[in-house]
């Protein structure tokens, strides 16, 4: 028989939390405040991890899932909860991971920056993968806790024109020569056109090739062909398309990209981000500022063009001279970028690099941690702001602003540039 057990909480990855035996239990598929029959399915010495196979009392926040491949596919873990929840636990989440891990504690919760719900996923990486007992090809997303790809028609959170796409690729790849030589498909929303790029472990013959184009042209896409690495990637079908760039309209800057670079998913949020960095920033004329992990030019360029002189610097030399093009795209040839690696970072360098009135900082998962230690002591920046995807290391970078180098965390708060999944973005504002 199985066990019933009440629902405490929801955990940062959006299980619930419960209790059974004086063994916490995390519950996939169970919400704060419900009761639910669950099976685990994993014993470890300290934690059950299950499924709730039944909710016996369900909370006033549980909705009904928009996909039906919900609970089987793993890209979406919160459909369950209703949006504004979800961005409610989101910042749970932050303050807790500030408070436990940066013993800090925001001055002020920044209101959350919402946006689309559904249909908001402008990048995407489709695994792809030749099963003949399902009837051919299936392409999507991988099953929760699984290798297996979701046999799946439709996606609710990409796009609407990309989610139509999938059973159209299904029925392409499925008639391809190299049909299970083709493990991926890199999806690249831009405002003017949409690229497919196809990773090929075996190049198509002729009559692949002639399909694909086809495929093409039917759907109004471009394709690329991706034989090795991302520096692999080139156009394939049709040769010349529309420019793949997204924009800024706040700050007139128009922003080209390659399909294989990074770029936020979600347009709508990442514009609403910037916005608020830049407000909290506050950049003027005649100060001098620097864009740390500057990737493209997202915030380096809207620095500029408040008339700051600002520097961006980043490791990939690749995204440096994307970000280098977008500036004199944009008529701001000020703008300056540099290749450094930030994950090596001592004072010396930093202070190689000259002084900054500002700072602002958006680092991976792996967050900051050498550049806040080697901050300078009373030449500093006086402003940081951090844009952050994960409050674990955003949290620890925290610690050091605030506990070593003297800073104030003035205010945090999220911004929901994944709905439907537990992955938290965050800004926040440390001035001294």
């Amino acid at each position: 028989m199985n066990p019933v057990v009440d629902i405490l909480s929801l955990d940062h990855e959006g299980h619930g939390v419960a209790r059974l035996d004086g063994k916490v239990t995390f519950v996939d598929g169970a919400l704060a405040g419900e009761r639910a029959e669950i099976a685990i399915y994993r014993k470890h010495a300290k934690y059950n991890s299950a499924n709730a196979v039944a909710i016996l009392a369900s909370s006033d926040q549980r909705t009904p899932p928009k996909c039906k491949y919900f609970g089987r596919c793993g890209g979406c873990s919160m459909q369950h909860l209703e949006p504004a929840a979800q961005v409610a636990a989101k910042q749970r989440v932050l303050e807790e991971n500030l408070a436990r891990i940066g013993k800090v504690k925001p001055e002020t919760i920044l209101r959350a920056l919402h946006g689309p719900t559904w249909g908001y996923r402008h990048r995407a990486r489709l695994s792809v993968r030749r099963v003949d007992r399902k009837g051919g090809v299936l392409v999507g997303f991988h099953e929760k806790r699984s290798s297996f790809i979701t046999d799946m028609a439709g996606c609710e959170v990409l796009t609407p024109h990309v989610s139509a796409l999938i059973q159209p690729l299904r029925m392409l790849i499925t008639g391809l020569s190299n049909s299970d030589r083709i493990p991926q498909i890199e999806i690249a929303v831009g405002e003017h056109v949409t690229v497919l790029v196809f990773r090929l472990l075996e190049p198509w013959t002729d009559d692949d090739a002639a399909r694909v184009r086809v495929f093409a042209e039917i759907h109004g896409v471009q394709v690329w062909e991706q034989r090795k690495g991302p520096e692999t990637a080139r156009p394939f079908w049709p040769q010349i398309a529309p420019e793949l760039s997204y924009s800024l309209p706040e700050f007139g800057l128009v922003m080209p990209f390659s399909p294989t670079e990074f770029t936020q998913v979600n347009a709508a949020i990442n514009r609403a981000l910037v916005s608020r960095a830049l407000r909290l920033l506050d950049p003027q004329p005649g100060e001098r500022i620097a864009d740390l992990f500057c990737g493209l030019g997202n915030f380096t360029l809207p620095i500029a063009r408040r008339g700051a002189e600002v520097l961006g610097v980043e490791g990939s030399g690749e995204l440096v001279a994307r970000a280098k093009e977008n500036a004199m795209r944009n008529h701001l040839p000020d703008a300056r970028f540099m290749v450094d690696d930030l994950f090596e970072m001592t004072p010396e360098k930093f202070a190689a690099l000259g002084h900054f009135d500002k700072l602002l900082i958006d680092p991976p998962r792996s967050g900051a941690i050498e550049v806040v230690k080697s901050l300078p002591g009373a030449a500093a920046p006086r402003r940081i702001v951090y844009v952050s995807c994960d409050p674990a290391t955003l949290a620890r970078d925290a610690e050091v602003l605030v506990h070593v180098k003297g800073y104030r965390l003035v205010a945090a708060g999220v911004a929901n540039m994944f709905p439907h999944t537990a992955h938290v973005e965050s800004i926040a504002l440390f001035e001294r």
